[in-house]
């Protein structure tokens, strides 16, 4: 445990500095910042999973952080194509990474009742942003499906994924509202997007790393008695 809150130091700290740059409306500091988060978390994984055999689970974690680090810099790695389909895009593919992960590598439970709470979400988010959707309108119910399926399918793992599941969902959810009825979305809500943000992708690295960890030590041999 010790190595875990070690190896996840750098990222929780750079992500404090992050949400208040948001806050302070500091640009200067949370352009770049944004674009260290999903490095800073990689490296996290990789140093907390030390000692321990790398897996497909930690591969397919790696896969969605990365994915998740292009969405982040959508529009400073492809100045060429429009920010948000491109955004769409690589979350989406991260959402599918994380879904295959905790659905077929890390469940431990059947999918709990509550979790039926996640549809109601997604009629719900449509049935209110649909009118200001315009063209992106099927793209973002597309979205909308994988990342509801990312939280249901967390919820039947680690107690920190699920929760990483739930923040998750929480910040795309503020930001589809910041992104789509901006007049109705104080300012505050712009840090919020990202303070769950952070929480969720942490949790869920830190809650796949216990996983795998756990499942190690329950295939490990029990020493032969003396």
């Amino acid at each position: 445990m010790r190595r875990l809150w070690i190896a996840f130091a750098p990222y929780i700290a750079l992500s404090v500095v992050h949400v208040v740059a948001l806050a302070a409306d500091a640009d200067a500091i949370a352009a770049p910042t944004k674009l260290t988060l999903m490095p800073l978390l990689a490296f996290a994984v990789v140093w907390g999973s030390h000692g321990t055999p790398w897996t497909t689970s930690l591969t397919l974690l790696a896969v969605a952080i990365g994915l998740s680090w292009l969405g982040d810099g959508a529009g400073t790695f492809f100045p060429f194509a429009p920010e948000l389909p491109m955004m769409l895009l690589f979350f989406g593919l991260a959402h599918v990474a994380y879904i295959w992960l905790f659905w077929r590598r890390l469940a431990v439970r059947r999918m709990p009742l509550w979790a039926a709470v996640y549809a109601v979400w997604w009629i719900v988010l449509l049935a209110v942003l649909w009118p200001h959707l315009g063209d992106l309108s099927v793209a973002v119910a597309v979205y909308g499906l994988v990342l509801g399926g990312t939280a249901v399918a967390a919820s039947r793992c680690h107690p920190l994924v699920a929760w990483g599941g739930v923040f998750f969902l929480t910040s795309d959810s503020v930001l589809a509202f910041r992104l789509f009825m901006p007049d109705a979305m104080p300012d505050w809500t712009s840090p919020l997007v990202m303070l769950t943000y952070c929480l969720g992708q942490g949790l869920i690295a830190a809650g796949v790393l216990a996983a795998v960890r756990a499942r190690r030590t329950a295939a490990a041999p029990a020493p032969v008695a003396a």
